[in-house]
């Protein structure tokens, strides 16, 4: 189909890309694989598209120091990193997002994607969400009122939902780092569609020999994505040294205590999508232990 009628701005600074995106209906447009199509089916009519391709101050992968924690760090991401940008600097300790990242599309997608547009278009079967929730990301929004922090927990809300209000942009995500974590995702994926029918990312340490805070996030299974509590309580105070009898015990019943409905559409039903999360949970958690137990002891 042709898309609507629209007007085009490209700003090249955040103060002016926040004056364009004010207007009701304008739209921010960062790697453009989800607005684009919605264009050509109009399922969105914009009355301006704000690309942000000029906003060079979105961009970037680095390590800073914890702003609560100075003995810890943070990986700051720019909202308009590529993908094949991310995975080029190939950040240590955070394995997960890797993941989840590498997962994303092909190599052309991956070029021009963004790790900000995949978390603010919150697609269900995004993969980037599972690993930002799962590593108990925080997202960084400027608006006309200043700037605020939301966590990965608390940004998606539901199909294509975000908290992001119209007149705000996501320009920065902090991923806590631990020398000590290990963390991991792994996906079913679509073969027609190549989303991933369900995913999970699983995050956690070990310290002498039992493993500590382990945060399990899933996409594809609900409208938003799910941390998959009834996982990390049996996780929690696991023995590390048990590994196959540890995880099979935790994610053998993964759905449990999931409230929220789970996805039905043409693509995977229900039932399917319950059948396949308590594998893929035990494979994200696998291999998130087997990496933390190769880092135990290992100090900043």
């Amino acid at each position: 189909m042709i898309p609507p009628q629209f007007d085009y701005e490209r700003p090249t600074s955040l103060d002016a890309a926040l004056d364009a995106v004010a207007p009701p209906d304008a739209v921010p447009l960062a790697g453009g694989h989800d607005l684009i199509p919605m264009l050509k089916a109009r399922s969105v009519s914009p009355g301006t598209v704000v690309d942000l391709g000029g906003l060079d101050e979105l961009r970037g992968v680095e390590r800073v120091a914890d702003e609560g924690d100075t003995t810890t760090e943070q990986l700051s991401v720019g909202a308009l990193t590529t993908d094949a940008d991310l995975l080029d600097a190939a950040p240590t300790g955070a394995d997960a997002l890797l993941d989840a990242t590498r997962a994303v599309g092909d190599a052309q997608i991956r070029n021009r994607g963004t790790v900000g547009g995949n978390l603010a278009a919150a697609h269900p079967a995004s993969d980037i969400p599972a690993a930002t929730l799962a590593a108990d990301a925080t997202l960084h929004l400027v608006g006309p009122d200043g700037d605020r922090e939301v966590s990965a927990e608390g940004f998606a809300t539901g199909d294509h939902e975000t908290v992001r209000a119209s007149d705000e942009l996501l320009t920065r995500i902090s991923v806590p780092l631990a020398p000590d974590a290990g963390s991991a995702y792994a996906r079913k994926t679509h073969p027609s569609t190549g989303y991933a029918a369900v995913g999970v990312a699983a995050r956690l340490r070990v310290v002498d020999g039992v493993v500590i805070g382990p945060r399990v996030a899933a996409v594809g299974l609900c409208d938003a994505p799910t941390r998959l509590a009834a996982v990390e309580d049996r996780l929690a105070g696991a023995d590390a040294g048990a590994p196959v009898e540890a995880v099979e015990s935790a994610t053998t019943r993964a759905g449990d205590g999931v409230d929220a409905p789970v996805r039905e559409d043409h693509i995977v039903s229900a039932d399917q999508r319950r059948a396949l999360l308590p594998k893929y949970a035990e494979q994200a958690v696998s291999e998130a232990l087997a990496r933390a137990v190769g880092r135990e002891g290992v100090v900043a």
